[in-house]
């Protein structure tokens, strides 16, 4: 892949309104899109308008889809400055997310994790990530 392409990960969820919220008041991503009744899917796309990478939640009624499959499926931020790190953990618990051990112990070392309504797992990482 070359420069500029756009990363979106898509997730399917039973409480796209409640996801939706958590994920804006956590990690302050914004709404850059939403859908409803498309092909029976409803959806929102959240990020950041200036960063190339969304994340997509989508429901289709009547079609329950449960909870993550693993304690190890991880969206993970690095956040070198600590105190912007701190600030960040704290936002994310006030929006709602668990602050959770790591089911690899490993990001627990410089990092916390949380897990939302569906189980799904985020990380901060409080170092800057070395290519």
């Amino acid at each position: 892949m070359k420069a500029g392409v756009t990363l979106r990960v898509a997730r399917p969820t039973d409480r796209l309104d409640a996801i939706t919220k958590m994920y804006t008041a956590g990690l302050g991503f914004a709404v850059l899109g939403e859908f409803r009744n498309h092909d029976g899917f409803d959806g929102v796309i959240l990020g950041h308008p200036d960063q190339p990478y969304h994340l997509e939640f989508t429901a289709q009624a009547g079609h329950p889809v449960g909870n993550a499959p693993t304690q190890d499926h991880l969206l993970v931020f690095y956040v070198p400055d600590t105190y912007e790190w701190k600030s960040c953990c704290m936002q994310m618990s006030r929006a709602g997310f668990k602050e959770v051990p790591s089911y690899n112990p490993y990001w627990d070392v410089n990092g916390m994790t949380f897990e939302d309504l569906d189980g799904y797992r985020v990380v901060l990482q409080n170092t800057a990530w070395e290519r």
